[in-house]
């Protein structure tokens, strides 16, 4: 397996991007190497030889999804600032609720759960880790000289709070129309 010191070869590189879409499609919980390696065009002993075992390959498909969240925020970001807490919340919604994100978010609502359930697996500390991430990035949003203040880290937490259970609700019940309603009342609140 590639480490932080080398470039991963041209195949680690296919094979992970095909195993991603594989774990996008079927999700993580009943994940085998040769049902994977047999969808993805290799066998078991090359996904092994590759990424060490399987946690090492969970852990690098892990990565990779973080890879696709990161690039959004990083998008956002980068793009001139939302002028406020609610703009941002807005965009957020609008990139989350989207269909065509759905496999992705739900795989990281896998990985967020047995993050919690399972401390130590090869998602060992996916959840702290996003939460840091996604509260890190409201804060820009907020006035510089107001972040650190309680009321400041209360309102980026509730609307990350809002966001995650908009996302858990969207992702279980499909009915978008009723969780963007939510999210726009929490905007709208943020506005006041």
């Amino acid at each position: 397996m590639a480490d932080a010191s080398t470039t991963p070869s041209a195949r680690e590189t296919e094979l992970l991007e095909a195993a991603y879409r594989y774990v996008l499609e079927h999700g993580l919980a009943d994940l085998s190497l040769r049902p994977l390696a047999t969808a993805i065009g290799s066998s078991p002993r090359v996904l092994m030889f590759l990424f060490g075992n399987k946690e090492g390959l969970v852990r690098a498909l892990l990565a990779r999804a973080r890879a696709d969240e990161l690039a959004f925020l990083g998008e956002l970001a980068d793009h001139p600032a939302p002028p406020d807490l609610a703009a941002a919340v807005d965009q957020l919604w609008r990139w989350l609720s989207a269909p065509d994100h759905q496999p992705l978010l739900r795989l990281w609502t896998e990985a967020y759960a047995r993050s919690l359930v399972d401390p130590q697996g090869p998602w060992s500390g996916f959840a702290r880790t996003t939460v840091d991430e996604w509260l890190t990035l409201l804060a820009t949003f907020q006035p510089p000289g107001e972040r650190d203040t309680p009321d400041d880290t209360a309102a980026r937490s509730l609307a990350l709070a809002v966001l995650r259970g908009a996302l858990l609700d969207l992702l279980a019940t499909g009915d978008e129309p009723r969780t963007t309603a939510a999210v726009r009342h929490h905007v709208r609140s943020l506005r006041n």
